[in-house]
């Protein structure tokens, strides 16, 4: 359910719907709005009888929520979420409400020169968010996992160097703490999309989340992914649309691009595109990150390094420096056609 207020109510009006809430045995997650404040209600297995709020002056209405992903839905809440991240230097980057933010760095962190050259390189080209993996689960045992804390170090150091936020791997809720000192924002990856402990882990963290979709995860899977974190109080969930696993094989994804439209009307949560792992091959990424924000998409991550040939992951699907800086210029001119921000 839905309990909606007046224009106008103060904090202590809707504290008493959450009290009411609570007292029924349920979680209230009060969402503001411009211009009121509405509060959802999760915990309930079976509908609720709006009259049960009937009594207060300052509710506008109590409606019933028809979608299972209560708290992402558009019911809930019709604006666009922005979620914004902060660097270190007080430059803030924000993702939806119309901007469109690009997120890049090296897949890995695999050493001091390696990083500082890959995030030195996004920064001069207008990245504003540096991405890069301390800890990678990969489908072999034997590939490169990650520096784990010494990637974590170097992430600090690279925040520090560029004033660029930091959004990194999580894959082990115990590692929770350590990730949260070092990045800006936590990401969930695709492969973990479903590990619901890892989701109510970040979901009770301050940190934004980035939620990865998952490689054969259908959409509405997503949403419910999504409505795990935010069940657990954190509203500032960021969806990534990064290809999926079809009978194509040319591709090491395919790339559901056409999703994007359709994820936005189903839920207010940004969601940006990852067209490095939607392809696997550098080649076709500029094209697909052009039509990413053809399509309306918040934002991209993308993996950049300064020698895709001896990167120790995805080199295949990283692109130079120099790559990188010419596909920059060319987001440009697209977002000015459809009128976002760069």
């Amino acid at each position: 359910m839905l309990v909606v207020l007046k224009q106008g109510a103060t904090q202590a009006e809707i504290d008493a719907v959450c009290d009411k809430v609570r007292d029924l045995g349920y979680t209230p997650h009060p969402m503001p709005g411009s211009m009121r404040v509405a509060i959802g209600i999760t915990g309930n297995q079976g509908s609720l009888d709006p009259a049960q709020f009937g009594h207060f002056p300052q509710v506008a209405e109590a409606v019933p929520i028809s979608k299972p992903w209560k708290l992402v839905s558009r019911e809930v809440k019709t604006e666009d979420t922005t979620i914004e991240l902060r660097g270190p230097r007080g430059d803030v980057a924000r993702i939806g409400g119309g901007s469109f933010v690009v997120m890049a760095g090296p897949c890995a962190v695999e050493g001091r020169e390696q990083l500082f050259a890959s995030a030195d390189a996004v920064a001069r080209a207008g990245a504003r968010v540096l991405r890069g993996g301390a800890f990678k689960p990969r489908t072999s045992p034997y590939s490169f996992q990650g520096l784990k804390e010494e990637g974590l170090a170097l992430l600090s150091e690279a925040r520090e160097r560029t004033g660029l936020p930091v959004v990194t791997e999580i894959v082990d809720p115990r590692d929770l703490e350590a990730i949260e000192r070092s990045a800006d924002m936590l990401q969930v990856g695709a492969r973990n999309m479903q590990n619901f402990a890892l989701l109510e882990a970040v979901g009770s963290s301050r940190k934004p989340v980035l939620l990865k979709r998952g490689m054969s995860a259908k959409v509405d899977e997503l949403l419910m992914a999504a409505e795990y974190i935010c069940k657990n109080g954190n509203y500032n969930v960021v969806l990534c649309e990064r290809g999926i696993r079809t009978f194509e094989t040319l591709t090491r994804n395919t790339l559901d691009l056409g999703s994007i439209p359709v994820i936005q009307q189903m839920t207010h949560l940004p969601i940006i595109v990852d067209p490095s792992h939607g392809t696997g091959h550098r080649a076709a990424v500029p094209a697909l990150a052009r039509a990413a924000v053809a399509m309306g998409a918040d934002g991209l991550m993308v993996e950049v390094h300064p020698n895709p040939v001896e990167a120790l992951s995805d080199g295949p699907q990283s692109l130079t420096p120099a790559s990188f800086q010419k596909l920059m210029v060319s987001l440009e001119a697209i977002a000015d056609v459809v009128g976002t921000r760069l």
